[in-house]
């Protein structure tokens, strides 16, 4: 029980409490995200309108470089069909290129285009101007336990599986 006379059961609750806690903060969060108002916002900002999807692939390939499409799919924890549906905007837009790959014409290589490279990086500055403004005043230290403790439940929710409830889903 410890000193504070609290059993097992109360951890449990606590735990639940504050993984209650965690899911709705974060469910306003992906709202936030994906609040149109927002979306276009950012756009106007930027001076180019790149879907979510379509700005972690612009991402990714920012941090890789040239790849593979299915290699993409991997690095963006996205489904190979979805990746490839998701690069043809950008690439009408001349953001990335599409090119057979030397060794093997079936393998797709997917690179940014100049411009892409050039969009990223706006949106990145955009994005990390309001995060400047939104965290103006949070203490050093807060913010960098937050981007921490962000990659903490960002590693654990791509890495722990989803336990089935006892309900049927019909």
């Amino acid at each position: 029980h410890g000193a504070s006379g609290a059993g097992p059961k109360d951890e449990d609750r606590d735990g639940d409490r504050a993984a209650a806690a965690v899911e709705a903060a974060a469910e306003r969060l992906f709202r936030l995200t994906a609040n149109r108002k927002i979306y276009a916002q950012q756009a106007e900002a930027v001076g180019a309108e790149v879907t979510r999807a379509g700005y972690a692939l612009l991402r990714t390939l920012s941090e890789i470089g040239p790849v593979a499409s299915g290699e993409l799919a991997r690095r963006s924890h996205m489904d190979p069909g979805a990746t490839l549906r998701q690069v043809k905007a950008p690439e009408a837009d001349a953001l990335v290129d599409r090119l057979s790959g030397t060794d093997d014409a079936r393998l797709t290589l997917v690179s940014l285009t100049p411009l892409g490279r050039e969009v990223v990086a706006d949106i990145v500055e955009v994005r990390i101007d309001h995060l400047v403004q939104v965290m103006a005043d949070w203490p050093p230290e807060e913010s960098a336990q937050f981007a921490a403790l962000v990659d903490r439940l960002a590693v654990g929710l791509r890495s722990t599986p989803f336990n089935h409830t006892s309900r049927m889903c019909t």
